[in-house]
């Protein structure tokens, strides 16, 4: 009997052990991805148009409200189902080498100056397209920076478009890159589809 109780009393011990704990990943919404389809921008008087997501809606900018007059062609496009925004800023060159260099630093300034401290990591990617005029380069901001994507084009001549992408939460690569890469490919189409006019 002393044996049968021993044995259980051993039993008991040993099956009340405290369970080790262990914690689950941190895990994020999944977000529904539209599907792709695309649209043509020309508004009239405009000196650009391209070919955006129908998801997207095209707003002017009303950051620079006080000088519309400088403005004029500032427009965003808003993606209201991924809680994101294209900025894109138009500015003239006016045939100046001295305009076109200074548009060219100060979009580098933004992207690598302002993006630095948060960026694990910023690739340049440099794209042509000989029979419309455009080419510029892409910046792929990798990590926890406000912007995952800037871009600017131009025709060296006359035309320069600036673009970044932003969504309206805090950077967070990790939960943000399914819709980053998604908005990824639109860029890029909006880039190839890019007419001056």
């Amino acid at each position: 009997m002393r044996y049968i109780t021993a044995i259980l009393a051993i039993f008991c011990m040993s099956a009340c052990r405290p369970e080790v704990y262990t914690p689950k990943p941190r895990g994020y919404y999944k977000v529904e991805l539209p599907a792709r389809q695309y649209q043509q921008f020309e508004r009239p008087g405009f000196p650009y148009s391209f070919e955006y997501p129908t998801y997207g809606k095209i707003v002017n900018d009303t950051s620079f409200s006080g000088a519309k007059e400088e403005t004029p062609y500032w427009i965003n496009i808003d993606f209201p189902s991924l809680g994101g925004r294209i900025y894109l800023s138009y500015k003239l060159i006016e045939g100046s080498r001295d305009r076109l260099q200074k548009l060219i630093d100060d979009a580098y300034t933004m992207t690598v100056t302002v993006h630095d401290k948060r960026a694990d990591n910023i690739e340049e990617y440099v794209f042509h397209n000989d029979s419309t005029h455009v080419h510029g380069l892409f910046y792929n901001v990798s990590g926890n920076a406000a912007s995952a994507y800037q871009f600017y084009a131009t025709d060296s001549v006359k035309h320069f478009l600036r673009g970044a992408l932003y969504f309206d939460v805090s950077p967070n690569a990790d939960s943000l890159k399914p819709v980053n890469e998604f908005l990824r490919t639109d860029i890029k189409h909006i880039l190839t589809t890019l007419r001056w006019h």
